[in-house]
């Protein structure tokens, strides 16, 4: 019985520096760029870059395979930051895509959800859970707002959604220009003043 422990543990020892020497000797290195590039891209996994997610985006980026006004989620400035870091040329977001909208979640209206679970094989982020022929719903504080649910649902029961305003996501609201700020206001004031 003791033979037999220590030839388990000489063999696990042995087996041990064989597996550490192996990590160091064939370490592959990954390409620093990728890292990089995927810590600025947004993690959504949306794939309206056309790519599966972001750390594919991020490799054909580092290769130089790609261009860099792709991901839509991230807007102008992940655009900025990812030139800067690829040395590439910053090219302007499709017009189309540049408008900035309030982030929206999915909703699912679970009256009407049938349980066919095309929305959860949709999901990159695996924010919707249920099971086949159950009813579904959305993990709120998990969905990207990818909108890549909805268009699969067959009885139409997803929706998008502004996300609801709470105290940790409450923004003051952006100030109307004041009469003194125009120009022309700013020069009938002066006027009825002198005057």
């Amino acid at each position: 019985m003791l033979t037999a422990i220590i030839i388990f543990v000489g063999l696990a020892l042995v087996f041990g520096l064989l597996l550490g020497y192996a990590a160091i000797r064939f370490k592959v290195e990954g390409n620093p760029m990728t890292e990089q590039i995927d810590k600025v891209l947004p993690q959504t996994q949306c794939g309206q870059c056309t790519f599966p997610g972001c750390k594919p985006y991020a490799e054909a980026l580092a290769k130089g395979e790609t261009e860099v006004n792709l991901c839509i989620p991230g807007g102008n400035d992940v655009m900025l930051l990812i030139a800067e870091i690829t040395g590439l040329e910053p090219k302007a977001l499709d017009e189309s895509v540049a408008v900035e909208k309030p982030k929206e979640t999915a909703f699912i209206d679970e009256d009407v959800c049938i349980g066919c679970v095309l929305c959860i094989k949709a999901c990159p982020v695996d924010a919707i859970i249920g099971a086949t022929k159950l009813m579904h719903t959305v993990i709120q504080s998990e969905c990207t707002g990818c909108d890549k649910c909805a268009p699969v649902c067959p009885v139409d029961c997803i929706d998008m959604r502004p996300e609801k305003v709470s105290l940790e996501n409450w923004q003051w609201p952006e100030p109307k220009p004041s009469m003194e700020s125009t120009p022309l206001a700013s020069q009938y004031l002066v006027t009825e003043k002198t005057q």
